[in-house]
């Protein structure tokens, strides 16, 4: 029995990143022996095993026959011949198929340590192509990677541009592409994530809403960038630098200008209403991808009230009463700073925007509206006799007094 780390500990630790994860795969040995050994199984579409010690995982060495139309169809071999490079031949680009013995020495059959030093995306082997998900890996693994110089080798784009001309794209399931999306939204780049799968042709199969923006024109003073899907790649960009890591931002971004894609030619460069028109795009993109229903919730209210979050410094303490209210911020307070995030990505989101000289004062502003009148008690004005409508009557005017005497 032999076992290589592989995947991304090696790497990243060749990139010279923090290593997040241990994977290991085994050779020349079969599961009863694993068990024997004392590593408990995890595995269910193949044999994958806990170390009784670090519980890390040990995944036997494997090949794949694809059997069927999407990622589940395939037939899986684990048999004690199957050799390390068959393992790494099955695995989708080279960066991700080297393997590093015991001894520290690294096994390359397929030039993954070349194209680190090149900044390449380049598949593995013509396997790749059975796989729907790698489309969105790829796409992925580009946007977490751009600060790097990393791009996608040419070949491996004309694969993919295969691969979504055959239908592959149309058979990925909404779970995964959620989790792919998900994950790409909390790369460095997720505007490169779009880039990528507009240029294979995938992004008007897997989210035909988003696509439908690129070629929509806006008013040039207002958007340098001009064109509503390259505004939408910047503004996803702004929001991991504003939000690091924080999907939910990047998802409220992702779906916050849909309704632009649905504006009356005879408006265009102009878009009123887009906030409302945006709507129903969203829910259906919501509802296909079973996202979850905070991230549906966060990301509804950012399209609707993006643009008079923007106004915040014009309105009267009535109206900026009003605005926390449809934020539902009373009620979740936490949540209006996310949103604030997400409309001020939106604000960055434009060609030559430098984030070093990017101020947003909306988000100050709400911060410290909804501060302020959180302190109002509802209590007092119960033991003064008022009841139901006459309460909240009693504490919107309160809060609308905090904030004009502020």
């Amino acid at each position: 029995m032999n076992t290589y780390l592989v995947g991304g500990a090696v790497r990243d630790r060749l990139l010279g990143r923090a290593v997040k994860d241990h994977d290991h795969v085994v050779v020349g040995t079969t599961p009863e022996a694993m068990l024997a050994a004392g590593y408990q199984p995890v595995g269910r579409d193949f044999p994958v095993f806990l170390h009784p010690q670090t519980k890390e995982e040990y995944a036997l060495a494997r090949t794949e026959r694809k059997s069927g139309r999407g990622y589940r169809g395939f037939v899986v071999s684990t048999d004690a011949t199957v050799t390390l490079e068959d393992d790494l031949r099955r695995r989708d680009l080279t960066i991700n198929a080297i393997a590093e013995a015991a001894d520290g020495s690294l096994v390359d059959p397929f030039g993954g340590v070349r194209d680190l030093d090149a900044r390449m995306l380049r598949h593995v082997s013509e396997a790749f192509a059975e796989d729907p998900v790698r489309i969105l890996r790829v796409a992925r693994f580009a946007a977490r990677y751009a600060p790097l110089g990393f791009r996608v080798a040419p070949e491996t784009m004309a694969l993919l541009r295969q691969m979504v001309a055959d239908g592959e794209a149309a058979h990925l399931v909404p779970e995964r592409v959620f989790q792919e999306l998900r994950s790409a939204l909390g790369e460095p780049r997720p505007g490169v994530f779009l880039r990528v799968l507009r240029g294979c042709g995938a992004l008007r199969v897997i989210f035909p809403e988003v696509d439908a923006l690129y070629g929509v024109p806006q008013r040039i003073e207002f958007h340098p960038e001009y064109d509503a899907g390259v505004h939408l790649e910047l503004a996803l960009d702004a929001a991991a630098q504003l939000a690091p890591g924080d999907a939910r931002v990047g998802f409220a971004v992702f779906t916050h200008d849909l309704g632009k894609a649905l504006t009356p030619p005879d408006i265009l460069p102009r878009h009123l209403d887009h906030e409302t028109r945006g709507l129903p795009p969203l829910h259906a993109l919501c509802a296909r991808l079973r996202a979850p229903s905070d991230w549906t919730s966060l990301a509804e209210v950012v399209c609707r009230e993006h643009l008079n979050v923007h106004r915040a410094g014009e309105l009267r303490p009535g109206s900026m009463i009003d605005l926390i209210e449809r934020l539902d911020g009373y009620r979740q307070p936490q949540r209006v700073d996310l949103i604030a995030l997400a409309c001020a990505a939106d604000k960055l989101g434009r060609a030559g925007e430098r984030p070093d000289r990017f101020a947003y004062p909306s988000r100050d502003l709400l911060r410290r509206a909804l501060d302020a009148t959180l302190r109002v008690d509802a209590q007092p004005f119960v033991e003064r006799g008022l009841r139901g409508p006459e309460i909240g009557a009693a504490v919107r005017e309160a809060r609308c007094r905090m904030l004009a005497a502020s």
